[in-house]
């Protein structure tokens, strides 16, 4: 535990004009980052008698080992500042909201040439509409099934639409009056935008419009005693009104707002957030987080807009935001908000009518999803907790193993070996501090010896870090500090192999931290090899085990028989979900390494040639072997391809060999050279590590 005081800046060091801090802990980790209208003052309230302050605010500033500050002109700008400073450094004491789950949005891909509705997830992409996000991805279709029938655009994908246009065919849905088909040519692809774009129009709230414009042709229809288009032009609007029942009208004026509400305790706060456009709710969403700074619930709410709108643009800021406490002070918040959509922002409670009725209703939401969280979190905490304890009995650990980082080696027939480390905290993954590593010591199959390096050259990195921050200089032996990778600087300051500089600004660092619990994917040898790299550095306050796979026994180094736990043990139940998580990470990645390889061409090489001359290439004589035999001048009629890059190409091929035929081994049939290799067969999978 550190003395505040120890990094307390210096009377008058402190300017009095807005700004960001950020408080680091020993390792140089930035644990909190916080803004304030005056420096001075906001920073002045963390070094004062510890017993004054907020337990949580307490513990934050015991862990911190130093204070920094920026200087920002205006409020506005330290809003800007804190929130991308939050999303890059991830600090481990500010409140961060999570999804529960990826929220499906209804999106519209007018980025196309045709465009396609379709169910999305995850991030936002350029040139698409998205309207949501929506609880269930079963009502979105639910709606788009209604819609169809009226806006009869696009849904299928892209080789299904490629695969229609090759046979003059549409798919069955171009058949039955839910697609216009513009795979095979019935409509226009202006007029499948325009199809598109009323789509789009009508799902934004726009619908009394168009919805008028129907019942008069209708009329008009039966006035023709053109009875069956009046008919079909009912049901039309009877499913488009069925359509908008699913989001019922919430607010008469039809107002485009979103409403936003917090349900909190001592320890958590849940968010609820309803999308409201054109007075119907068109999506919801909500988090949950752990308070682990002291905050009030204007800052619960601040933090909520950061997260909710720190990536938007435009529309996709509403007019009117409306909170159950403004953040403190409120005129920065609002004024980034409108800047952010490019017009005025309404940032306020609701006192009166249907919208503080329709908060009371988000609240209500909130409060049963901290209800619901609470449930659930109570048996995960306490199997999370077992687990760890459980582990630290087995392995005879002092503590239990707050992170964990695991080790796997993969490769095919010794090819391509490569190794993961995953990084278990609490329990929980940590996907951002997972790692991969290429074996460069050696070429072969040695499970063992990969294993030996891998490890040597994680903790070489610990230990470079810590050379860096000041808490080591020398080997235990007296000996100079360790390079990583071979490399160290002359000034005794580590470089990358690479040569680019190590991170030192705080930035989340690659190897920066060290586990309580190294965990290996073998048995003895394996374990003894992880434990002969950390003896060889000096490092003896980091335990390791193995667990393998056969028994699923765990292996200690010092210990000629295995530890057996209980198949029933949540200890035994974490280590595996370690092992597999590194086994899965490992074998992506060596796949990916493999397929890569496979895929690699002699024109990769050629200096100046990039993605689309390459392909402009390959296209214009139909193969590789054709490239190959064709002179310079026949490699100059190619659009985009001048002389010296032909002779370039031409003199690349030249010296490359060609490669062996490909076979298809399944029917022994000779693949002809088309510039891209194979894929793997199905057969290596068998034979991977």
């Amino acid at each position: 535990m550190a003395d505040p005081s120890s990094y307390r800046p210096k009377p008058g060091q402190i300017p009095d004009s807005p700004g960001v801090y950020k408080f680091r802990d020993e390792h140089g980790r930035v644990i909190y980052v916080g803004k304030a209208k005056s420096l001075r003052q906001r920073l002045a309230n963390y070094f004062q008698d510890l017993a004054g302050l907020h337990p949580r605010t307490r513990t934050m500033v015991t862990t911190a080992a130093s204070v920094e500050w920026t200087v920002v002109t205006t409020e506005v700008e330290a809003l800007q500042l804190e929130y991308s400073w939050i999303k890059e450094f991830d600090p481990r004491f500010n409140v961060k909201y999570r999804d529960d789950k990826s929220y499906p949005y209804l999106a519209v891909t007018l980025n196309e040439e045709f465009p396609r509705v379709q169910v999305m997830r995850g991030a936002k992409k350029k040139g698409v509409r998205y309207f949501g996000p929506y609880a269930h991805a079963w009502a979105i279709r639910e709606t788009v099934d209604l819609m169809l029938r009226v806006f009869p655009v696009r849904t299928c994908s892209a080789g299904v639409f490629k695969r229609s246009a090759q046979i003059g065919r549409p798919c069955l849905l171009g058949y039955i009056g839910k697609c216009s088909a513009p795979c095979v040519g019935r409509i226009s692809a202006e007029e499948h935008r325009e199809l598109a774009e009323e789509f789009c129009d009508f799902m934004a709230g726009r619908t009394g419009a168009y919805l008028r414009r129907l019942e008069r042709r209708m009329q008009e229809a039966a006035e023709e005693m053109e009875y069956e288009r009046a008919a079909r032009l009912r049901d039309d609007i009877g499913a488009l009104k069925r359509a908008m029942e699913k989001s019922a009208v919430v607010l008469a004026d039809a107002t485009d707002a979103d409403l936003i509400a917090v349900a909190e305790d001592e320890l958590e706060a849940a968010v609820q957030i309803f999308h409201v456009r054109g007075g119907r709710v068109r999506g919801q969403r909500g988090w949950v987080t752990d308070k682990v700074e002291a905050v009030t619930t204007g800052g619960l709410v601040e933090h909520a807009l950061q997260q909710l709108y720190g990536e938007e643009r435009g529309d996709a800021v509403p007019k009117e935001v409306l909170v159950p406490a403004l953040p403190e002070p409120v005129e920065p918040v609002a004024q980034w908000l409108s800047q952010r959509r490019g017009s005025q922002v309404s940032l306020r409670i609701p006192q009166r009518g249907d919208k503080k009725d329709l908060m009371a209703t988000v609240g209500r939401n909130a409060q049963q999803a901290l209800a619901l969280h609470k449930t659930k979190r109570a048996s995960d905490l306490t199997t999370r907790s077992r687990a760890l304890e459980e582990i630290a009995e087995a392995l005879g650990l002092d503590s239990v193993p707050l992170r964990i980082e695991c080790f796997d080696i993969s490769h095919l027939q010794g090819e391509d070996v490569v190794a993961s480390m995953v990084v278990f905290e609490d329990g929980l993954v940590r996907k951002s501090e997972y790692r991969r590593f290429q074996i460069k010591g050696f070429e072969g199959q040695d499970d063992v010896r990969s294993m030996h390096e891998v490890i040597g050259r994680r903790f070489k990195r610990y230990l470079q870090e810590k050379q860096k921050s000041g808490e080591w200089t020398e080997e235990p032996d007296g000996g100079p500090a360790a390079p990583v990778d071979g490399v160290l600087t002359a000034a005794g300051e580590p470089d990358r192999a690479d040569g680019r500089p190590v991170d030192d600004d705080g930035r989340p660092k690659r190897f920066a931290y060290p586990p309580q619990l190294v965990v290996v994917d073998g048995g003895a040898p394996q374990v003894a090899a992880a434990r002969r790299a950390l003896d060889e550095l000096g490092i003896d306050d980091v335990a390791v085990c193995g667990l393998a796979k056969r028994l699923e026994e765990v292996w200690l180094p010092t210990e000629d028989d295995p530890v057996v736990l209980p198949r029933s043990s949540e200890g035994l139940y974490l280590l595996q979900r370690v092992r597999d998580e590194a086994h899965r990470f490992a074998i992506t990645y060596q796949r990916n390494k493999r397929s890569k390889r496979l895929k690699s061409s002699p024109l990769d090489a050629v200096p100046g040639l990039g993605d689309t001359r390459r392909q402009a290439l390959l296209k214009h004589f139909g193969s590789l072997k054709k490239l190959r035999a064709a002179t310079v001048d026949e490699i100059c009629e190619v659009p985009g391809v001048g002389r010296k890059t032909a002779e370039t190409v031409a003199a690349a091929l030249a010296g490359a060999a060609p490669s062996a035929p490909a076979v298809n081994t399944a029917t022994g049939e000779i693949i002809e050279d088309d510039g891209a290799p194979p894929a793997a067969l199905s057969a290596e999978r068998g034979q991977e590590r």
